[in-house]
């Protein structure tokens, strides 16, 4: 395998980026899922080329852009469809909310599956569309789906759309295609189209292979949309650029045309390029992004189960957001860390009620970040713990 460099620094504070500049300080930011990576060296290079072009107007899709994307699923997970069934947008969140609104009314319900993204929850009040959670069951430290429930909210004649995450951010649960399956089936049988958002989907760790839900079948892949990107793998969010795969032509029709009136149609140049250096030019790199995030997992799981015994860290088949739970802490801690501890991750709260008292840590860094980032949560959550018992 080619050697990457995943270990160099590269200060990235007063950059006017959002993960290290929103909260200021000196804080260590794990909370937004952004890497503090460089991007592969093709996409870098097809990047500079394109620079030193010099001129910036308007981009027609080459088909050499289809052909990456549909290159890229067929080798990489065996999901064959054509270059007439995508439609390009500029980013997977405008992606969702496009579907959703091709596929619903005002006042239909949209199901989601709890403690989720946190980005569905305004697709979904922007579409003027109604939640309905059905919260995925954890227990014995892991996640998996109440199909009963599931069941029963799909079976609700107002719930028209089901938003699947594949992989679950931010449970970092990857979804088995007998999961999957089941879903699809109590899906058909209620008439819920599937709008399934894989951005994630090349983050996966051995022995969790990722299952594209267009990949289950014809009759599966008819009644729904998949929104996928190179942008989270391949660390290029700021270039935004993302795509839908819809295989019925109707449907694709009105997500085309929901896609025009949310004005989310053009895509820029340089996300062009990218996405075909990506696709075409960069998988070796991305096999050794694996590796190197592996090995980060498990540091955390080695010093917080040392340190830290009783906060659960739970088993992470994908992403590179590890999901804490805190719940036996209360609430507060999450303040605390970013204003005492000196350390940053996501409230869990903000995915939902389901997500209270947990917490999602970003491991996508350099190992000095890591260390550092973690040896201030440890401190942090400890500090706490004696705070919290002062308090009482």
């Amino acid at each position: 395998m080619t050697n990457f460099d995943f270990d160099t620094v590269i200060p990235r504070r007063g950059t006017d980026c959002v993960k290290w500049d929103h909260f200021g300080g000196e804080s260590i930011p794990m909370w937004v899922a952004d890497m503090d990576f460089p991007a592969a060296p093709a996409i870098r290079e097809a990047l500079q080329k394109r620079l030193d072009h010099g001129i910036f107007g308007y981009e027609q899709i080459p088909a050499r852009y289809y052909d990456a994307v549909t290159g890229w699923f067929a080798r990489r997970h065996g999901w064959h469809f054509g270059p007439d069934d995508i439609i390009p947008t500029t980013g997977v969140i405008a992606a969702y909310s496009a579907c959703i609104k091709a596929m619903t009314v005002p006042g239909d319900k949209v199901i989601l599956q709890t403690p989720v993204y946190n980005c569905f929850f305004p697709a979904v009040r922007n579409n003027r569309c109604v939640e309905a959670p059905s919260p995925l069951r954890y227990h014995d430290g892991r996640y998996d789906i109440d199909f009963e429930d599931l069941e029963r909210k799909a079976s609700d004649p107002a719930a028209k759309v089901l938003l699947l995450c594949n992989p679950h951010n931010p449970v970092g649960r990857v979804w088995t295609r007998e999961e999957l399956t089941r879903i699809g089936e109590i899906c058909l049988r209620h008439n819920v189209f599937v709008i399934s958002d894989e951005i994630h989907c090349e983050l996966t760790y051995q022995g969790h292979d990722y299952t594209p839900y267009g990949s289950l079948g014809e009759r599966f892949a008819k009644a729904s949309a998949t929104c996928c990107s190179p942008t989270k793998p391949f660390n290029i969010a700021g270039i935004q650029i993302a795509n839908i795969v819809a295989t019925d032509p109707e449907i694709r029709r009105r997500i085309d045309r929901a896609i025009n009136e949310n004005e989310c149609c053009d895509v820029n140049i340089f996300g062009v390029e990218a996405l075909i250096a990506a696709y075409d030019r960069s998988g070796p790199w991305l096999d050794a992004l694996m590796e190197y995030l592996k090995a980060n997992a498990e540091e955390v799981y080695r010093r917080l189960g040392a340190e830290l015994p009783d906060i659960p860290v739970l088993p992470l088949e994908g992403t590179y957001l590890m999901w804490l739970d805190c719940t036996s802490l209360g609430d507060g801690l999450w303040d605390y860390l970013k204003d005492k501890a000196g350390v940053v991750l996501c409230d869990g709260a903000i995915y939902g009620e389901a997500g209270r008292g947990f917490l999602r840590l970003n491991i996508a860094c350099p190992r000095a970040t890591l260390d550092e980032g973690l040896g201030r949560l440890i401190r942090g959550i400890k500090n706490y713990k004696s705070y919290t018992n002062n308090q009482s």
